[in-house]
């Protein structure tokens, strides 16, 4: 079946654009033109992935996604006429898989669109020969296969981009890796990224890992990429982990 994708932006010209370009493209769209009508549109359409644009009325695009993360870890690509690196990366930390700013090419949209949800789809598909192999290193495991990772007994919660990010430092621990071969993996190659997106990918994977008590998970070596970290947790939260 064809994707069903959300576009919520409050400028019908270019919900029109990104409709007809999204709908060439063999996707289905349904379109909204505010915050409150986006979450309404959310729970009746159930949306495959939403482009949605930051700098919406009455209610912004990060309240939006703030209020569907509650419930939901649906796709969402973000729009905003500001290449603002604040709004990029509260995007980002705040959920979002990918950033495009206006004014923007529709072919590179739905490219963007299309390599979401083909690495949305491929998680939930099982290796069509083996299992892939889970992965350990310190207190961190990685089951590859059911895109699950824990910190120690307590569950680590992952975007499809952040878990393989990870998994490609944790694939070779000790090894620094450059933010190009994390984009590639990440990204599976299909589109290209700035190195800030890189970086806030990975200061959210590293919040995320702070909250479950790990604070060196991810090591930057300066100039050239980021490496593995030991990936501890300390034992106070080992214990609340198994309480």
């Amino acid at each position: 079946m064809s994707a069903r994708i959300l576009v919520v932006d409050d400028d019908p010209t270019i919900c029109e654009v990104i409709c007809f370009a999204l709908e060439k493209a063999q996707m289905r769209t349904e379109r909204v033109g505010d915050g409150a009508a986006a979450l309404l549109a959310f729970a009746r359409y159930r949306p495959d992935l939403i482009v949605l644009d930051v700098g919406l009325p009455e209610m912004d695009g990060l309240s939006v996604c703030r209020e569907i993360r509650k419930n939901s870890d649906v796709p969402i690509l973000f729009l905003s006429a500001r290449d603002e690196e604040i709004d990029r990366i509260l995007g980002l930390e705040m959920g979002g898989d990918d950033y495009v700013t206006k004014p923007f090419s529709p072919r590179e949209l739905v490219a963007r669109v299309s390599a979401i949800l083909k690495r949305v789809r491929s998680a939930g598909e099982p290796e069509p020969v083996e299992e892939a192999p889970p992965v350990a290193h310190g207190a961190l495991h990685l089951d590859p296969t059911r895109f699950e990772a824990h910190l120690g007994a307590q569950m680590l919660s992952l975007t499809a981009i952040e878990f393989m990010m990870l998994k490609a430092l944790a694939a070779r621990p000790g090894v620094v890796l450059s933010r190009e071969q994390l984009m590639a993996q990440a990204y599976d190659g299909t589109i290209h990224v700035s190195d800030r997106t890189i970086d806030s990918h990975i200061r959210n994977i590293r919040a995320k890992c702070a909250a479950l008590a790990c604070v060196n998970a991810i090591e930057t070596v300066h100039g050239v990429g980021f490496r593995l970290g030991p990936c501890d947790v300390t034992a106070s939260a080992a214990d609340e982990g198994c309480a």
